[in-house]
């Protein structure tokens, strides 16, 4: 019998499919930057550097982790992609970029398209919402390295800002306060001891009164994007830095912005933790120690701001009803 790349797991005529599916959804987010079309061997972006003197571009590439488990096991993948988006975007908008595009990486251990559209929206999605274009994209069949009910996700973004106005944490000095603002929930770090402890004793389709949801649900909530409050705080006001919480908890992420001689003193009883961390933790039967470090214990972002400057803040985001609390201060080391 004559061998076949279907017969030994990569199905062709799938990834045409899955192809035509997705162009419609990247080509929404376009913009006049973006003067290729889906399918050349690389995506074109021109730049518009009028309003820039000195532009620096930035860029981060990440996953979403084991958070992909639950999406299996959920069978939802409707969500999975903006995930990925609003984690890129937070990790260059704390640098104080503006996002311009985004590129998506999707390995399959068997390629069905219906499950790679739903994922695919979800990067379409949070593009939009970002005012980012999804300029391009591979899509890998891949049996043998994954199973067939499996895959994975990474993306790159890339993003612009002025050299005069990166944010980086220079200028955060003795007495600065933090203010924290909420995740969703666990965003996308953690998932490994969450699934760990959580599924040795409920099922994702289990309902937790707690939570007001079932256990798969409330684990899939997508990650937020930042970016609008970033910009607006930044462009009202002078901030010291800003941190994205994600593997390595509110003291791990915030330090790396952290001048030599400094430190941070959190104030962990200014906000509730939300009850999924409650959950993880009772059941676990998790030190204080260990949560803080895996998770983001319900602070998705950290504005250092001078404390001169914070009760101007404060009203500012009292009057845009935004969320957020007092969280700590930067302290002699």
């Amino acid at each position: 019998m004559s061998e076949t790349y279907r017969s030994a797991g990569v199905n062709l005529k799938a990834g045409d499919e899955t192809v035509r599916r997705i162009k419609g959804i990247a080509k929404a987010t376009f913009n006049r930057n973006v003067v290729s079309d889906i399918g050349l061997f690389g995506g074109l972006y021109e730049l518009d550097l009028n309003s820039y003197k000195k532009p620096v571009l930035v860029s981060s590439v990440d996953g979403v982790g084991t958070k992909l488990k639950i999406a299996f096991l959920s069978n939802k993948h409707e969500t999975i992609g903006q995930d990925l988006v609003n984690h890129c975007v937070n990790d260059i908008a704390v640098c104080g970029a503006k996002p311009l595009f985004f590129l998506d990486y999707l390995a399959v251990g068997k390629l069905v398209p219906d499950v790679a559209e739903k994922i695919i929206q979800g990067f379409g999605k949070a593009c939009k919402e970002n005012d980012c274009a999804l300029i391009g994209g591979e899509t890998a069949e891949m049996p043998g390295i994954y199973q067939e009910n499996e895959y994975d996700v990474s993306g790159t973004i890339v993003g612009i800002v002025e050299k005069s106005k990166i944010i980086n944490g220079k200028d955060i000095q003795e007495g600065d306060v933090l203010l924290g603002f909420p995740s969703t929930g666990l965003h996308t770090n953690g998932y490994s001891l969450a699934r760990k402890v959580l599924l040795s004793k409920f099922s994702v389709d289990d309902k937790i009164e707690d939570l007001g949801s079932t256990l798969g649900d409330s684990l899939l909530k997508i990650h937020k994007s930042y970016l609008g409050i970033i910009s607006e705080l930044k462009n009202n006001f002078r901030i010291n830095g800003f941190s994205h919480i994600t593997g390595g908890g509110i003291i791990g992420n915030t330090m790396r912005i952290i001048p030599k001689g400094l430190k941070l003193k959190i104030y962990w009883n200014a906000w509730n933790i939300p009850p999924i961390f409650q959950l993880i933790q009772n059941t676990g039967n998790i030190v204080d120690e260990e949560m803080r470090a895996a998770f983001n214990m319900g602070i998705g972002l950290i504005a250092v701001v001078n404390k001169a400057e914070a009760s101007k803040i404060f009203s500012y985001l009292d009057s845009k009803n935004e969320n957020y609390f007092q969280m700590g201060e930067v302290i002699k080391d």
